[in-house]
């Protein structure tokens, strides 16, 4: 879902609080007034400090990538690393007891990296250019994300994908999805998305064919509460929003890095 309920871009963000605190009477920086609060962080130098953070350069065919030595990819090797002792452990305890442990992933930024699209936006989405972004089913990968997806697979763990992306993008997902390597499960029963169209019954108390209330959390949560009432339990959830994670339904919740973009 890159995405319709993302609150608020880089730039945008930063634009909105810097006219506000204009029209509050705050002044330049180093100055204060009785209304004033401490001036924003500035845009071009958070700009830098994101690009040092996924390291991030154009490649022979100008589309921008993170560096698989960037403290990016350091933070995602950290928390793949935990993430898989704790699979292994609550798979094995749940196969056990004669459970079926299944695990959650979002796809955008979770899975595949839109780092491209943030830059050459500026930070700033746009429903139009962002569909014809994922149309092209060209993102790579978030770096071992394909491994952790075979590696529960492995375990013996069911695989589930919870999106926001649109069901009409779902060709495109699914393609984009084996060209990285996590060609488990991609099947209609496995990945979810939104389909405000004809959302399923389980989401019925903030969506109806046409109608569709849900925020972020209503939908992921529900959608997980769907898969533990198909008899799974879900050992671990994985997101880069916190918003992709609350809402309960899962035994341990991941946040991947993503300081692009906020989605409530």
């Amino acid at each position: 879902m890159h995405k319709p309920f993302r609150f608020a871009t880089l730039a945008v963000a930063c634009a909105v609080a810097g006219a506000a605190l204009y029209g509050a009477g705050a002044a330049t920086a180093g100055q204060s007034t009785a209304n004033s609060t401490h001036e924003p962080h500035n845009i071009g130098l958070l700009v830098q400090e994101i690009d040092s953070y996924y390291g991030t350069t154009a490649d022979s065919a100008g589309v921008y990538q993170a560096s698989a030595t960037s403290p990016y990819a350091k933070d995602l090797a950290r928390i793949e690393s935990a993430a898989k002792k704790d699979i292994d452990k609550a798979a094995r305890k749940a196969l056990r007891k004669g459970k079926k442990p299944a695990v959650v992933f979002d796809v955008d930024d979770t899975l595949l990296l839109s780092l491209d699209y943030e830059k050459r936006t500026n930070y700033t989405y746009n429903s139009a250019t962002w569909a014809e972004y994922v149309a092209k089913a060209d993102r790579p990968a978030v770096f071992g994300t394909p491994e952790l997806v075979a590696y529960a697979k492995a375990k013996g763990v069911e695989v589930f994908y919870n999106s926001g992306l649109k069901e009409s993008q779902r060709a495109a997902a699914v393609a984009n999805l084996k060209k990285v390597g996590a060609d488990i499960n991609l099947d209609a029963a496995h990945m979810f998305l939104k389909d405000a169209a004809n959302p399923p019954a389980y989401l019925s108390a903030c969506a109806t064919p046409g109608t569709w209330t849900c925020t972020t959390v209503q939908y992921k949560s529900g959608t997980r509460k769907h898969i533990e009432d198909l008899g799974y339990d879900v050992i671990a959830n994985f997101g880069d929003q916190y918003s992709d994670l609350e809402g309960g339904y899962a035994d341990k919740t991941y946040k991947l890095p993503n300081p692009t973009y906020f989605v409530s």
